[in-house]
């Protein structure tokens, strides 16, 4: 009995980790930040719609439209008559007529996941665009054009936007776990981006058609925010989609002396991207927290990268 237990014992030592029930998500990603280099994964080159982790790509073009053109996003857009044609809740109240700056209407989507920030964001970025073309398409159009440029630009080959926020009742956008790393890698580079996801809350103002000002408070949907070191990301949901979220975690850097006294610094940053999760922030923890002793593992083996 004692040699029984004994083997049991030695086996359950040398046994890897049990992995995640496939029942309870339908993909997931988890990656270093620095390379890209997936560290663990299910379904990650799946299709899938993913919800509202569609304005991270929203954001993303808006900023990088804002720093090419020198654009302050104190800049005021108007809340255009078409976006009675949005779905979802209208937490913060967003009607035609208004005015909105465009870093409110970041924070709105971003923190409160607002489908109407996003289609105002794209409405007035995307004339600018309309002017530039001279092209006879809505601007809302051209704005997803550039979110799929970017999509190409950072190799996401599994991915099709169709709108700004991610909605899928009538069409069917679709990305994948891993696409989705490189997506979140390459927003989390950006400071201003790794600002906005990292309130927890906000307040902000719309300017009514009669000049009087109105404040809502938003309150950021990323429940993990703030625990084991995560700063971001973005959380997202719909029928199709189910429960999704891209989180980012980070630990200090290692530093690594060399042999002629200088020092090597690697950033350590992990992204985790769940899709069609039963749970996403239980999942999203556990793969942190099972990704930071994976990372460990590759990290001791000198982070060898997979051969494409």
């Amino acid at each position: 009995m004692k040699t029984f237990l004994t083997l049991v014992i030695a086996t359950l030592a040398i046994t890897p980790a049990i992995p995640l029930k496939a029942q309870q998500t339908a993909a997931f990603a988890v990656a270093d930040a620095t390379s890209g280099h997936l560290l663990n994964g299910f379904n990650e080159n799946r299709k899938l719609q993913i919800g509202s982790l569609t304005k991270i790509a929203t954001a993303m073009v808006v900023l990088d439209w804002a720093e090419k053109t020198g654009t302050n996003l104190t800049q005021r857009a108007n809340v255009p008559s078409s976006i009675a044609r949005v779905g979802g809740s209208n937490f913060v109240g967003f009607e035609p007529g208004d005015q909105v700056t465009l870093r409110d209407l970041l924070y709105a989507m971003l923190l409160q996941s607002d489908n109407k920030a996003a289609y105002v964001l794209a409405n007035h970025v995307g004339r600018t665009f309309l002017n530039r073309e001279k092209a006879e398409v809505h601007p809302v159009d051209l704005f997803v054009a550039q979110m799929n440029a970017l999509a190409r630009r950072l190799g996401m080959e599994q991915t099709r936007f169709l709108n700004p926020h991610g909605l899928d009742n009538e069409e069917l956008p679709y990305s994948t776990a891993k696409d989705l790393v490189a997506l979140a890698n390459y927003a989390m580079q950006r400071s201003a981006f790794r600002f906005y996801v990292s309130q927890k809350s906000r307040v902000i103002s719309r300017y009514l058609a009669d000049g009087s000002e109105a404040k809502y408070q938003l309150v950021n949907t990323n429940a993990l925010l703030g625990v084991y070191e995560i700063d971001g990301v973005k959380t997202g949901r719909t029928n199709r989609a189910g429960d999704c979220l891209v989180i980012s975690a980070a630990k200090p850097p290692e530093s690594i002396e060399n042999p002629d006294g200088s020092h090597t610094i690697t950033p350590r940053r992990l992204m985790v991207v769940v899709l069609g999760a039963q749970d996403r922030f239980g999942e999203a923890e556990r793969l942190l927290i099972r990704g930071w002793k994976e990372y460990n593992q590759w990290a001791a083996a000198g982070r060898p990268l997979d051969k494409k």
